[in-house]
């Protein structure tokens, strides 16, 4: 549809190439004099861009060398090599550990594999791993090892980029895994899966990672030292599929079959993020699912939403102080535009550094009130029994 999302690309930023120095136990690629030691239990796929002449070469029992153009392994004594002063035993890393839903792994990029600039928007943690619409790239002319441990079923993707190939179609797909290289690159319980199909819904998609969110967290809490940051703000939010807390403002809005989300995150970033005075204000926004429970306690269904998340580079008391300023306009342009945007209702929170502590801003625009509802579900109420009576024959 012309007006559904646009696709998003990640790129998987770890790699298991030769020449990667990260990749060796002493920080440096092996030279002539050295014996290279791959570990016999170790899967290993490894690709080589250019000859190498080395002493000795222990391989692993299952693995593969992908060798560009002119590559080549030759034995060597190391005497013809002076930049090799001593030779050593050089121990290939071990990738086992590299999971598919570490969000520190993954970046986003545009179509072409380049870093996608810098901007306004950003994405809570879920979304930072690809996402069941999104396009997943694995550089060309690398190698790789990934764990695809899930708790979903079936991981989908849009399409699945390898050695420079595109894999859009489940055919391709499908293929590809039947060849050599996919057991030496996949590993895991999950099951990755391409389908060919964008978002179809001009309103968004929701990402698909709920299910992995622990996992996500669990990783991003590890690379970060196993806790999360201290917030500048006593009571700080917590964004749907966001690891931490956040000082800022978050914007829920319910939404009519005439919403864009594409048109208005365009439309938030052009007349409100692009101001001078909203510099280092970031925003996130997604569609996601919202539990519905029961007096609290048991959860009924869950409703999709259209979930705004405001930050700031601000610290101390202005912490978040610019992005409820953002949210502020956001809610004033919903009360006068609204129906136009495909906006029926929207609840704003907020914490920042000069809140107090549980104090929460909740500004509703939906013009139900709370007496509203109430009546609406006494009604109900009465109907039922009405039934129910009537089921029993007490009614006529």
């Amino acid at each position: 549809l012309p007006g559904a999302t646009a696709a998003r690309y990640k790129q998987w930023i770890p790699n298991t190439n030769f020449e990667t120095t990260s990749n060796w136990d002493k920080g440096r690629v092996p030279c002539a004099r050295d014996v290279v030691h791959f570990e016999k239990d170790k899967v290993v796929s490894v690709f080589v861009r250019s000859p190498h002449a080395l002493t000795d070469m222990y391989l692993p029992l299952n693995g593969e060398f992908v060798l560009a153009a002119g590559a080549a392994f030759t034995a060597s004594d190391g005497s013809w090599d002076p930049g090799c002063d001593s030779g050593i035993l050089l121990r290939f890393a071990d990738a086992e550990h590299r999971a598919w839903f570490d969000p520190t792994l993954w970046q986003d990029v545009l179509p072409s594999g380049e870093p996608r600039p810098s901007g306004p928007i950003f994405s809570v943690d879920e979304e930072r791993v690809p996402c069941r619409y999104d396009d997943v790239i694995f550089p060309p002319e690398t190698s790789f090892r990934i764990n695809t441990d899930s708790s979903q079923p079936v991981i989908q993707l849009r399409s699945i980029s390898v050695m420079g190939q595109e894999l859009n179609t489940p055919s391709s797909w499908a293929g590809y895994l039947q060849g050599p290289s996919a057991p030496l690159q996949f590993h895991g319980n999950g099951t990755l899966q391409v389908t060919g199909t964008g978002c179809p819904d001009k309103s968004g998609c929701a990402c698909g990672n709920a299910l992995d969110g622990p996992r996500i967290c669990a990783a991003l809490l590890r690379a970060s030292g196993r806790q999360c940051p201290e917030p500048a703000c006593q009571s700080p939010l917590q964004p749907l599929g966001h690891c931490c807390g956040v000082c800022g403002a978050t914007i829920n809005l319910d939404f009519t079959p005439d919403f864009d989300l594409q048109k208005y995150q365009d439309r938030l970033v052009q007349e409100l993020l692009s101001q001078p005075k909203y510099a280092g204000v970031q925003m996130a926004i997604s569609k996601v699912h919202k539990a519905q429970t029961f007096l609290g306690i048991m959860s009924l269904s869950s409703t999709p939403l259209i979930q705004i998340v405001l930050i700031d580079d601000r610290a101390g008391a202005q912490a978040g102080t610019a992005a409820e300023q953002v949210a502020a306009d956001i809610m004033d342009s919903i009360a006068q535009h609204g129906e136009v945007l495909g906006i029926s209702s929207g609840k704003m929170e907020v914490a920042t550094g000069s809140t107090a502590s549980g104090q929460v801003g909740i500004h509703p625009v939906s013009k139900i009130t709370a007496g509203t509802v109430m009546g609406l579900l006494f009604s109900l109420l009465l109907l039922g029994g009405i039934l129910f009576l009537y089921r029993k024959g007490k009614l006529r």
